[in-house]
């Protein structure tokens, strides 16, 4: 049975991409190659930059390939909570290119986090501090308001391991004191699950602030030793953390049931990391897991989903 209000997509990070140019990374257009060759027909920009950052460009690469543009996505900035100019200038320019190719999400990743992802090694406390944690809400709220009055896109923060706002509690304290009207999340299943939050309770504590979802799952052995060996993000995915479904955490099904439940126009986009990875280990992967989430009723459909409404301005 096909979800019809559930939109699949992917993006660059299920091809082992998480920095705008690396050369251990897949080759951009080898990407967009491989992605409309598995059968998607959405995806997230991926880190700004690794793309090209011409609108004019970017939109004949992914037209002539059957492709469209979901969302962007901001990453390598940090969090909200601290330089926020930096931030801002960041979030800009990536909503200008997503708002030029017809998309209306930005996902804001708050990395780098609290922790060196190859070394392990702490760069600031895993809790904010009162006053950290204002600069956060206010930020945040401040770049949602950018986003919407001047773009006509909407911030999706996510929740990310090794940041802050990574737990079940931070994450409902993050919406409870966030503007309802102009911040919700980008739910990625795989770090709440990581943090061994409840997802489908979570969706459905907060259905008006599900913006857009990361869907992957975790091994639960490898997040537990991680846990147990006090190992950073990076280093866990090094190790296999990520995996295709269904063989991690969360469960899919009631992910799905949960987000069905909304009733809601919402991209759902593959995001399963592997940095770094072999280039030729991704596409296998890419297909078996859309072959799988197309069996529990999530599909790729080439037809624009309705942007008339909005998550945000859902009744």
């Amino acid at each position: 049975m096909e979800i019809r209000h559930l939109q699949l997509g992917s993006c660059p990070d299920s091809w082992g991409v998480w920095f705008a140019d690396d050369p251990r990374q897949t080759p951009w257009d080898r990407f967009l190659d491989e992605l409309a060759a598995a059968g998607y027909r959405w995806l997230e920009l991926g880190p700004y930059g690794y793309l090209p950052t011409d609108p004019a460009r970017l939109a004949d690469e992914l037209a002539r390939r059957g492709l469209s543009v979901a969302g962007g996505t901001v990453a390598g900035v940090g969090g909200p909570h601290k330089d926020f100019d930096a931030v801002a200038a960041e979030t800009r320019k990536v909503a200008a290119l997503t708002a030029a190719l017809g998309a209306r999400n930005v996902v804001f990743v708050p990395v780098p986090g609290y922790r060196d992802d190859r070394t392990g090694a702490y760069r600031e406390a895993a809790r904010l501090d009162d006053d950290a944690w204002a600069a956060l809400i206010r930020n945040a709220d401040t770049l949602g308001r950018i986003l919407v009055e001047e773009y006509g896109v909407h911030l999706r923060f996510h929740p990310h391991a090794d940041y802050q706002v990574e737990t079940q509690e931070q994450v409902e304290r993050f919406l409870d004191e966030t503007d309802p009207a102009v911040v919700s999340l980008c739910l990625d299943t795989g770090h709440l699950a990581y943090r061994r939050a409840d997802v489908p309770g979570l969706i459905r504590k907060y259905p008006e602030r599900v913006g857009y979802v990361h869907i992957k799952q975790m091994d639960p052995v490898i997040a537990q030793r991680a846990a147990a060996e006090d190992l950073a993000f990076g280093q866990a995915v090094a190790m296999g953390a990520s995996v295709e479904p269904p063989a991690g955490e969360p469960r899919i099904p009631p992910v799905l049931e949960a987000l069905s439940e909304l009733g809601a126009d919402l991209f759902v986009v593959v995001e399963q990391d592997m940095y770094p990875v072999g280039f030729d280990v991704p596409l296998p992967i890419a297909r078996r897991t859309r072959a799988y989430l197309n069996s529990v009723g999530l599909h790729s459909r080439a037809a624009a989903i309705p942007t008339e409404e909005t998550p945000d301005e859902r009744s």
